[in-house]
């Protein structure tokens, strides 16, 4: 499995903006689809986005089209999330994670590895 470490959580007022990191080791990193989810408290761990191996494509929740970016270096081994004009409604903690192969998946059991989730709040 990939080993993945997420960072870039924080405090942000509503409207602003944050970068999400996800640097991965372990395996070869351009093998696997990758994905943002997010839980916040007292709900299910939902889908954020979602990325093909080489970044071709890319997937986006109807919450969050048009105000995050997902996008990847693979040179770097790092996955990034890119969240502008942040709601309270994004407050949560963030997962990254990682599938193994060409196929991206929106939901969260299909995801092979996981990191450890970095804290985001927004403040209204």
């Amino acid at each position: 499995q990939v080993q993945l470490v997420e960072s870039g959580g924080g405090l942000v007022q509503a409207g602003g903006s944050l970068r999400l990191s996800c640097a991965a080791s372990g395996r070869t990193f351009s093998n696997y689809a990758m994905g943002w989810f997010r839980q916040a408290p007292g709900k299910e761990r939902e889908f954020v986005a979602a990325i093909t191996r080489l970044g071709t494509n890319t997937y986006y929740a109807d919450s969050v089209k048009g105000r995050f970016i997902i996008s990847r270096d693979n040179a770097k081994n790092t996955v990034y999330l890119q969240m502008n004009s942040l709601e309270p409604e994004d407050t949560a903690v963030y997962y990254c994670a990682a599938r193994l192969g060409a196929v991206v998946k929106t939901t969260p059991g299909l995801f092979d590895s996981w990191g450890q989730g970095t804290q985001v709040t927004v403040s209204s």
